[in-house]
């Protein structure tokens, strides 16, 4: 009997995550130095310098208490009574759909029901995606991992001259390039260009030599999206259009802020007013660094692009391109700092490229967050279940972020844990015409960081 495709599928990703912790080089159509690495809080090491985690031979299962059904209702219960406005949530294991579906609406002064088509703005999610398209052109030989951006930005420049000429593709996309976090994001959120913004880091502090550190970047990182107009000719929204969002079938998605707007079906973004949740148009100063903040996408979509980042899209995204992807470079200690599921569940966290790694509980956890003004949402992937979630929505409310850690605690059969309460007594947040925005609604950045703090909740 022939094996079904999905089984096939998964035995290759495993297979590349296996030769990800044997082989010596990163990926492409030749031989490279590996990637730099940075030991993360006892994590076992091979001597290639990748985390020596080999997968299990089959998927684990599922706990018995995962249940896509209350999962839904639990997420209904979120938007109901106008808690929030409105969210999306994509469920894959084993190569199938479980849900793709949109909870609320799209936006309070004008409600539209959210649906699976729905686009809502990624934030740093988008940061994967950089990653990815980056993986693609090293494996078809466009780019190295070890590739300098002087290459393609012989200008660029920071506080130490010999620092620029040392950044690497994967420092960039590692966030190894040697700033504090988040430079000049103020600055970004003031609309200050991008090519502005570039130069300024040449008088940004420096906290160590590239590649030895990390310090969470959006403008640094996005420095990727010149290395990838320079390598393949086309502008990074291009390049990523039409090597991972068409060939996925990321029908809804788009690229940037005349994307989300052209949109048919689009969440508008909500603040807390002291009358409620007030509609407002996308800023656009995080869309001037789309590497790190530019793409948007639907339920579908996202429910596509968690099949291929859990191995069943082999026709795109390699089992070895997905194995280093996901492979932990550099120690992230202080997310065991940040909120409570993190404090509780996690033992290690790192970073990989455009990905950030953990220990959950014992389980390898492939995640990001994204958060800006008036959109947020998680991606987590649980590989040795071939599980992703998907959960995003159009407003600067924490309520939703319960729904993550509980759908991770069933789904590894931990005992039921309060992250999500679901009888909330928070009053009705609808605002009503003419209402004001209650400050800081501008001051969170995809960082998911305060304006007045450097080091608050990472994303």
């Amino acid at each position: 009997m022939k094996e079904p495709s999905s089984r096939r599928s998964r035995r290759m990703w495993q297979a590349g995550l296996i030769l990800s912790c044997l082989m010596t080089q990163a990926l492409g159509s030749y031989a490279q130095p590996p990637l730099r690495w940075e030991r993360p809080a006892a994590a076992p090491v091979s001597r290639s310098g990748f985390v020596d985690r080999a997968p299990a031979a089959n998927t684990l299962p599922l706990g018995s208490n995962f249940d896509v059904v209350q999962f839904e209702a639990m997420a209904q219960q979120l938007v109901a009574n106008r808690r929030i406005p409105g969210m999306a949530m994509a469920i894959v294991h084993n190569g199938r759909v479980l849900s793709a579906r949109g909870y609320g609406i799209t936006d309070t002064r004008a409600p539209l029901p959210v649906d699976n088509h729905t686009v809502f703005r990624l934030a740093s999610l988008s940061k994967a995606f950089a990653g990815t398209v980056t993986g693609l052109l090293v494996n078809d030989g466009t780019l190295r991992w070890d590739t300098r951006l002087t290459q393609y930005d012989p200008d660029f420049r920071l506080a130490d001259p010999t620092a620029a000429s040392r950044i690497t593709v994967a420092d960039l996309l590692s966030h190894r390039v040697g700033l504090r976090h988040n430079a000049f994001d103020r600055d970004l959120e003031a609309n200050v260009d991008f090519p502005t913004l570039t130069r300024k880091l040449a008088y940004a502090p420096m906290e160590c030599t590239p590649g030895t550190c990390y310090g969470y970047q959006n403008i640094a990182f996005s420095l990727i999206g010149d290395v990838i107009q320079g390598a393949s000719g086309l502008p990074y929204a291009q390049a990523l259009q039409s090597k991972v969002l068409r060939p996925l079938g990321m029908q809804d998605a788009s690229v940037g802020l005349d994307g989300i707007l052209a949109s048919q079906n689009w969440a508008r973004p909500h603040v807390r007013t002291r009358g409620g949740w007030l509609s407002l148009t996308p800023k656009a100063s995080y869309y001037r660094v789309l590497p790190a903040a530019g793409v948007n996408a639907s339920a579908n979509d996202m429910a596509q692009w968690l099949l291929a980042q859990t191995g069943h899209r082999p026709d795109v995204l390699s089992a070895p391109l997905l194995a280093t992807l996901h492979q932990p470079l550099v120690a992230t200690p202080t997310e065991l700092r940040g909120s409570s599921w993190r404090r509780e569940r996690l033992n290690t966290a790192s970073y990989a490229l455009g990905w950030r790694v953990y220990d959950y509980a014992g389980n390898n956890l492939v995640f990001h967050g994204g958060a800006v003004q008036g959109y947020r949402g998680v991606v987590a992937l649980l590989p040795d279940r071939d599980l992703g979630i998907a959960i995003l929505w159009n407003s600067e409310s924490s309520l939703p972020t319960g729904l993550l850690p509980t759908m991770l605690d069933r789904a590894i059969g931990l005992s039921d844990r309060a992250w999500l309460d679901i009888e909330f007594d928070e009053p009705s947040l609808f605002a009503g015409e003419g209402e004001k925005p209650l400050l800081p609604a501008a001051g969170h950045n995809d960082a998911g960081t305060a304006n007045t703090k450097a080091t608050a909740a990472p994303n």
